[in-house]
C-alpha cells in the first residue's frame, strides 16, 4: 500500500499550501514519482487533474469564506491566488453558477468539492487480465514527438499524431521494418523527468534495422513487464484498462512502477471493430 500513502501524501501536501504557488514538481516529490508519472496516476484514480483539483478547492474554500465571514470579495480573491477580482469572479461563476457576491447574499446553491481521500478498490467487477513478461533490451524504429505535461498538451496532441500517421502511410512503412518478437505497433512514452516537464513519445516497431532514413531509433531497456490485455472499441477499451490498472490493480500487487518507458501495442491492420485487441506494456519492480 506504499503507492496509495505516496498519493495520499502527495494530496495532504497540495491541502497544507492551498494559500500559497504550487509547484507540481514539488507536489510530485511528495509522491515519489516523477511529474508525469504523478499528474497521470493521479487523473486516472480522481477522474480530475492536479491543476483542476487545486483550482476546485480554492473556491471551495472561497465561497465557504465568503458565505460564513464578512471578508471582502477582493481580499478574498487574492487571498486564494487570483491576480484581480474580475479573473476571480469568472472562475468562481464558472464553478458556482453565481457571482462571489451572490455568494454573500446566500443566493443559489454552491458547488462544493471536498479534501480527496484516496481508497484503494480491492476487486474490480471485471477484473484486467495480464502475463508477465521478462524481456532483454530491445531498439524499436519509428517517429518521435516531444509534448509538454503543462495544459495536458501530451493528451490533446497524442491522438492527433495517431490520427496523421494512420493516413498518411507511415505506419504501413513502419510495418514492413516490424522484425522483432512484439508483432504490433507501439505507442511508446518517454518520461523526461522531473525538471523538463515533458515527455517524448514514439509511434515505432520493434527492429533490428540500424539505420533509417525516414525513422529514429529508441532504445527500450531491459525489463520485467506487466502485459494488459485490452479488449473492445478503441479508445473507450484503452482508456477503461489504464484507469483499472492505477485504481485496482497497482494498489494491491505489490509491484512499482519502474519508471522506464511504457508501451501501448496495437495490431498492424488497426481494426476498430469491438473484437479489436490490443496490450498495455508496463514495466515493473
Amino acid at each position: 500500500m506504499t503507492w496509495i500513502r505516496d498519493i495520499q501524501r502527495a494530496i495532504d501536501y497540495i491541502e497544507n499550501h492551498l494559500l500559497e504557488k504550487i509547484k507540481i514538481e514539488d507536489v510530485a516529490k511528495e509522491a515519489n514519482a516523477s511529474i508525469f508519472h504523478f499528474q497521470r496516476t493521479f487523473t486516472m484514480l480522481t477522474d480530475c487533474s492536479v491543476g483542476e483539483y487545486i483550482r476546485r478547492r480554492r473556491l471551495s474554500l472561497a465561497a465557504k469564506e465568503l458565505s460564513q465571514t464578512s471578508g471582502k470579495v477582493i481580499d478574498i480573491a487574492y487571498k486564494y491566488g487570483y491576480d484581480t477580482p474580475e479573473s476571480f469572479s469568472k472562475a468562481f461563476r464558472r464553478q458556482h453558477a453565481m457571482s462571489p457576491s451572490d455568494a454573500k447574499k446566500y443566493r443559489g446553491k454552491l458547488q462544493l468539492y471536498d479534501r480527496l481521500i484516496i481508497q484503494v478498490i480491492l476487486k474490480g467487477a471485471e477484473p484486467v487480465k495480464y502475463n508477465i513478461v521478462e524481456k532483454e533490451a530491445f531498439s524499436a524504429m519509428g517517429i518521435k514527438r516531444t509534448y509538454s505535461l503543462k495544459g495536458n498538451e501530451n493528451l490533446i496532441e497524442i491522438p492527433k499524431l495517431w490520427n496523421k500517421v494512420n493516413h498518411d502511410g507511415t505506419i504501413d512503412k513502419l510495418c514492413k521494418l516490424n522484425d522483432g518478437n512484439i508483432k504490433g505497433v507501439l505507442g511508446v512514452c518517454v518520461d523526461e523527468g522531473e525538471a523538463e516537464g515533458s515527455i517524448d513519445y514514439w509511434i515505432a516497431v520493434e527492429s533490428t534495422e540500424e539505420t533509417s532514413a525516414q525513422f529514429e531509433k529508441v532504445e527500450i531497456p531491459a525489463s520485467k513487464w506487466v502485459v494488459f490485455e485490452v479488449s473492445g472499441e478503441m479508445p473507450e477499451a484503452m482508456q477503461s484498462t489504464w484507469k483499472k490498472i492505477f485504481s485496482e490493480w497497482f494498489p494491491t500487487s505489490g509491484y512499482e512502477h519502474a519508471g522506464t518507458p511504457e508501451m501501448e501495442v496495437y495490431p498492424e491492420d488497426g481494426s476498430d471493430s469491438s473484437e479489436f485487441y490490443s496490450e498495455i506494456w508496463i514495466p515493473v519492480k
